[in-house]
């Protein structure tokens, strides 16, 4: 009896599917929210030096503020009030209609903002670049933070990924729904920068934590019939997260209490995920039958089938137990995801892809205020987009193929990244609408890829294969703020970096083998004999096709006159 029998016994997809799989969902849709939180907690406002507390003209009135900010800090070539600099002292004859002054001259008064920044309040109350003063010279601090984040997210999905198999998927999320609150909460009110950080740091390690071990429970409880809905629901659950960080943070727009908000309720999931139940699958084989037989019997009467659970009995689970450990008795490392040639191509194609996907999605997503459009509505946008996107994904993938899909979707994404170089800064809205389009189709490629390596990957490698790639992926999100760093000296350098990027990945991505109607590889010479299979098909239709020219060209000498 597989382990897939014994879910079917006891209910199949029953209602403990249902209940478990909407709680454990529910936390998605707020670790979110965590994932995008500083487009608005490190949101960057107007602002322009302090005002010279001295600046009063000998013997006059105190000067308006509008008349004060004219003559203290120069304009740019936009006209508006110079970030980091300010005149040394007031310019006071730039108040005189049609006064002029050398602009030589101008720039030697000019000096550093010394005494601080004013920030424009009516949009952000406060942020942490407010909070520290995280411009001019420390702006780069801000994509700094957030690859700091998305590299607690790589550290967690290698630390927390690996813990999970030894100590079990319940164990770990509720570790990771306990370290996500508390960090979170305690990042709203760290007095210090370099903290802040550092709990963010921990906080990303906790999004893996969760993620992971809730897409692991959720697929190890569901019979395979209902698991393509859940992967989905699962997608969209964290599609949904963006709508929700979009209106918490229209309502609330003091960055402590924002992150306080999107935190506290991970104290809630922490006390009821102790009902989770274990997966009864990792139980087995960990060689436990005693508790994965009393997880079946429990999901068997909240299914409505006592009776048939109370007929798992220990045999049963052991000789489970022993088709289970015969399975998975060969180890498998990274190194063997290189060692054959098909495999080899396979790994070297995915980790582009995986990581071009990630790179320029978290590119487009972290940088909401260069479209110079409400940062709310950019915010729904970019989430609403992904719910068309990941069902066009799933019509493709199914009537056109993998392949198509993955590799037209990274393109097109490419292309419309690009495309943005050329549209003037102006066209605000057609440069949003282009970005949500790229946005769009680089959702549609995460969620082709997730499928796709699963089914070019064996069964006796394919969570070692997984986590492979998708650590990738990691390492794009934590690249990626970094990048725009690379816009402060050519403001096409960002988009550029990351729709080429994009291109080469979709070109990679046909290289690669169709799996679309295709059965699950089991083993590796099962890869290296499909692709070989389709290398001698190719050969012997080249073949066909020479020996057809060489009859017609037979046949047509025979026909004409000596």
């Amino acid at each position: 009896m597989g382990f897939n029998d014994l879910l079917e016994t006891v209910g199949g997809v029953g209602y403990f599917q249902f209940l478990h799989s909407a709680i454990l969902l529910l936390p998605v849709c707020f670790v979110a929210c965590h994932n995008f939180l500083q487009n608005f907690t490190a949101a960057i406002p107007a602002h322009h030096c302090t005002l010279l507390s001295h600046a009063n003209r000998s013997g006059l009135e105190v000067p308006i503020e509008a008349d004060l900010l004219m003559a203290s800090i120069p304009l740019d070539r936009n006209q508006m009030p110079e970030r980091c600099l300010r005149y040394s002292t007031p310019q006071w004859q730039l108040l005189i209609p049609n006064a002029s002054t050398p602009d030589a001259a101008m720039k030697t008064v000019m000096e550093p903002c010394a005494e601080g920044w004013s920030y424009d309040t009516s949009l952000f109350s406060s942020t942490i670049i407010t909070e520290w003063n995280l411009v001019c010279e420390q702006r780069r601090m801000k994509q700094m933070a957030q690859s700091i984040y998305m590299a607690g997210v790589l550290v967690g999905a290698v630390v927390i990924g690996g813990l999970s198999d030894r100590f079990g998927r319940r164990a770990l999320l509720i570790w990771s729904y306990l370290q996500l609150a508390v960090a979170g909460t305690c990042v709203a009110f760290l007095p210090w920068f370099s903290a802040y950080c550092a709990f963010r740091f921990l906080c990303g390690m906790a999004f893996s934590g969760v993620l992971l071990n809730t897409i692991s429970l959720i697929l190890e409880w569901m019979p395979p019939k209902g698991r393509t809905l859940v992967a989905t629901l699962f997608g969209y659950g964290f599609t949904s997260g963006q709508l929700v960080l979009a209106g918490l943070a229209y309502g609330i727009r003091d960055w402590h209490w924002l992150q306080f908000t999107v935190s506290v309720p991970f104290f809630l999931f922490f006390l009821y995920s102790w009902w989770v139940p274990e997966s009864s699958r990792w139980l087995i084989l960990k060689k436990k039958p005693h508790l994965a037989m009393r997880n079946l019997q429990k999901v068997a009467r909240i299914n409505g089938k006592r009776e048939e659970g109370d007929k798992i009995t220990l045999e049963v689970v052991k000789s489970h137990m022993e088709m289970e450990t015969l399975a998975v008795k060969s180890s498998y490392s990274a190194l063997d995801l290189f060692r054959t040639p098909a495999l080899r191509r396979i790994s070297v194609c995915l980790m582009l892809l995986w990581f071009s996907t990630s790179f320029a999605y978290y590119g487009l997503a972290m940088d909401l205020q260069k479209f110079q459009l409400s940062i709310f509505l950019i915010q729904v946008l970019f989430g609403a987009i992904d719910f068309p996107a990941k069902l066009v994904s799933a019509i493709t993938m199914s009537f056109i193929g993998r392949r198509f899909t993955q590799g037209t979707a990274l393109i097109l994404a490419g292309l419309m990244i690009l495309a943005n170089i050329f549209v003037p800064e102006e066209m605000n809205t057609m440069r949003t609408v282009l970005a949500a389009l790229g946005k769009g189709c680089l959702a549609s490629s995460f969620t082709c890829a997730y499928l796709y390596s699963g089914e070019l990957y064996p069964t006796v490698i394919r969570q070692t294969g997984m986590g492979f790639v998708s650590m990738n992926a990691r390492i794009g999100s934590m690249v990626a703020p970094l990048i725009l760093i690379a816009g402060d000296y050519a403001s096409f350098l960002p988009p550029a970096i990351y729709g080429v990027s994009a291109i080469i990945a979709g070109t990679a991505a046909y290289f690669l083998m169709e799996t679309l109607n295709c059965t699950l590889p089991d083993t590796i010479e099962d890869v290296e004999s499909r692709a070989r299979c389709k290398i001698f098909l190719e050969q012997k239709e080249a073949a066909r096709v020479e020996e057809a020219a060489l009859m017609l060209r037979a046949s047509s000498s025979l026909k004409s006159p000596i």
